[in-house]
C-alpha cells in the first residue's frame, strides 16, 4: 500500500514548497522546523489506520467513551537527516519508544557507493507497529537496510515507511523487496529523475546538510 499524501492539496504542500525551496531552505531552522511539521502530518494521518478501543473517561461531569489507541508505535529513524522527521513523529506519538539506525554511504575509490549499516539502538519490536522514516527516498537501500536492521530486534506487526520525497526508482525498489502484507509506505512527493549520484531530481538536496550544516565528505568518509 502506498499513500502519497502530496496528490492532494493541502498546508501539506505548502511545507514541501519550502522544503525545497533554495531561497526558504537558507534557514535551517525553518528547514528543520518544516520537516518537523511535515512529520506532524503524516503522523496524524498512519494514526488514522492503527487499531483502537473504546475507553471510559471520566470528565468534572460524567463519564465519556473515547476511541484510543491500543498500543502507541516504535518511532525509528535512521541517522543524522531523519531526525527532525523523527520529532515531528514523536510530538503527536509522544508515548512511542524510539530507535535510531546509523546507516550511510560509504564511497568506494571509483566514486560508487553502498549504504552501509553500523549500529541500531532500539527496543524489542516484536509484534509491534513500527514507524520508520527517512526524508529522502533515493535508490531505497537505505530504507530497506532500516529495515533489515529492525529485524534484529524481532519481527514487527507492520511497518510504515516516511519519506517526504521519493524517486521513483526507490519506490518500485521497495515494492520489488519488501514483503507485501508487512509494510505501508507513505510519501510527501514523488519524483522521476536521479543524478548519476543517486540525488534525487529536483529533489531538495542534502537533507542533512542542510538541516545540520555540511559535512566533510571524502570516498573514505561517511556521507550522512
Amino acid at each position: 500500500m502506498i499513500h502519497l499524501l502530496g496528490k492532494s492539496n493541502s498546508l501539506f504542500n505548502q511545507f514541501i514548497s519550502e522544503i525545497r525551496d533554495e531561497v526558504v531552505q537558507k534557514d535551517s531552522l525553518r528547514f528543520r522546523r518544516n520537516l518537523e511539521r511535515v512529520g506532524e502530518i503524516f503522523a496524524y494521518e498512519i494514526s488514522k489506520h492503527l487499531d483502537y478501543k473504546t475507553q471510559d473517561i471520566t470528565t468534572p461531569l460524567g463519564v465519556a467513551k473515547v476511541p484510543t489507541m491500543v498500543q502507541q508505535p516504535v518511532l525509528a529513524t535512521i541517522l543524522r537527516a531523519g531526525l527532525p522527521l523523527h520529532q515531528g513523529l514523536l510530538n503527536f506519538f509522544d508515548q512511542g519508544e524510539n530507535c535510531f539506525i546509523s546507516a550511510y554511504r560509504k564511497y568506494d575509490d571509483d566514486g560508487e557507493f553502498h549504504i552501509e549499516f553500523e549500529y541500531i539502538s532500539s527496543p524489542s519490536v516484536d509484534d509491534k507497529i513500527v514507524i520508520l522514516s527517512d526524508p529522502m527516498l533515493a535508490t531505497g537501500a537505505s530504507m530497506e537496510i532500516g529495515y533489515r536492521a529492525l529485524r534484529e530486534k524481532g519481527t514487527p506487526k507492520h511497518v510504515h515507511m516516511v519519506s517526504v520525497i521519493a524517486s521513483q526508482e526507490g519506490v518500485d525498489y521497495l515494492v520489488k523487496k519488501m514483503p507485501h502484507n508487512n509494510y505501508t509506505l507513505w510519501i510527501g512527493a514523488i519524483d522521476q529523475e536521479m543524478t548519476p549520484k543517486s540525488y534525487i531530481v529536483p529533489g531538495l538536496g542534502d537533507a542533512g546538510d542542510l538541516a545540520y550544516g555540511i559535512k566533510i565528505d571524502s570516498k573514505k568518509t561517511h556521507n550522512r
